[in-house]
């Protein structure tokens, strides 16, 4: 996937909205995050420690005193850059995984886990040299609650070590990703976020897969909300007759997210095959006939595929100037993220705090399972 490079900004951007200030009827998503990882902290993991984003955000993580950050890579190296920038690394643990106690025994695990594979003792262990690598480790073994990875390599480079050694969960077979679009005002989705999948992982997902896509997506959704689900699968057309292959796909993906909803006992609604715009605005789902509890409402959108989702989102980005959070990772038992090359201290923070939030039980959030 083509990015852009980097883009550093002041730590001073970095600074939310006091959740006091914010008219009661509406608070953007990230301050609502904020406030739960407050009341119960989490450790993130960012294998590129020494990156100038990630301090910032990491700095902004002790100082709103969301957990603990850990940051990967040589720890001179890491000092110098935060002294640069003026970044204090109290309250974060710095790491050089060639280093550290837990290499050995993070390769021997690497090893018998992929050993079915192919994979050798040598391999295993130039393996954990890589900080994406040993970052992995530590979210399999629990040392850690969730991941940032991507910041200075490739998708592939931050994805492979996540899909090799993470399990998938209990619902769904396919791992894929999912981009937050957030407003600062209610106007669509849930109380002004959507939930757009998938942009990034998957070109040509199968209806099978995109039933996957919409099932992980959905439960993330409802877990940072606690709001119902409503699946729309975008086509160009809604509720037609045509058997162009493109959207039978998605007029069978939606009968195939109904089925595994309905056996996994998950509350959401879904329909398809909609038009984005039958999909979002209740008046143009009325004047073209498209009802139900979905039409209009939507709140989680499925894409056909990774350009159209890619683009979707991209410039809605652009033209209507939504925060957005990702890439988060979906399908995976534990929860990570892989963001772009371009992106920004904020958009690092943002991810982490969507993926410090999965990682809080949902009984604790809301009282209910």
């Amino acid at each position: 996937m083509t990015r852009q490079g980097p883009s550093i900004r002041r730590e001073a951007a970095l600074t939310l909205p006091d959740p006091r200030r914010i008219v009661a009827a509406h608070m953007s998503l990230l301050p609502k995050l904020v406030e739960r990882l407050q009341r119960h902290p989490k450790r993130v993991v960012f294998p590129e420690g020494a990156d100038p984003r990630i301090l910032q955000a990491a700095r902004q993580w002790v100082t709103r005193r969301l957990g603990a950050p850990i940051l990967l890579g040589d720890r001179a190296r890491i000092k110098e850059a935060a002294a640069r920038l003026d970044v204090n690394t109290a309250g974060m643990r710095l790491i050089d995984p060639a280093q550290s106690e837990d290499f050995a025994g993070f390769v021997a695990q690497f090893e018998a886990l992929r050993r079915d594979k192919g994979l050798k003792a040598g391999d295993a262990e130039a393996a954990m040299r890589d900080n994406n690598y040993f970052a992995t480790m530590m979210l399999a073994a629990s040392q850690v609650d969730a991941l940032i990875g991507g910041a200075t390599v490739s998708a592939s480079s931050a994805l492979r070590p996540l899909f090799q050694i993470i399990p998938r969960l209990e619902h769904v077979t396919t791992a894929s990703s999912l981009m937050i679009l957030d407003w600062d005002e209610s106007k669509v989705g849930m109380d002004g976020s959507l939930f757009l999948a998938d942009c990034s992982v998957i070109p040509e997902p199968s209806a099978e897969q995109l039933a996957d896509i919409a099932v992980a997506t959905a439960m993330i959704a409802r877990h940072l909300t606690n709001e119902l689900p409503r699946v729309a699968f975008l086509s160009y057309a809604s509720k037609s007759a045509l058997d162009h292959p493109a959207v039978a796909k998605m007029r069978a993906a939606t009968g195939l997210t109904r089925a595994k909803a309905a056996a996994g006992g998950l509350p959401m609604e879904v329909d398809g095959e909609l038009q984005v715009d039958a999909a979002l605005d209740p008046h143009v789902a009325e004047t073209k006939n498209v009802a139900g509890a979905v039409a209009g409402r939507a709140n989680v959108l499925v894409f056909p595929d990774l350009a159209s989702a890619n683009i979707g989102f991209k410039l809605v980005q652009v033209l209507a100037g939504a925060n957005t959070f990702g890439q988060i990772i979906t399908g995976l038992s534990r929860p990570a993220a892989e963001i772009s090359r371009g992106a920004s201290a904020h958009d690092v923070f943002g991810a982490a705090a969507v993926v410090g939030c999965q990682a809080i039980d949902r009984r604790l959030l809301y009282g209910t399972p």
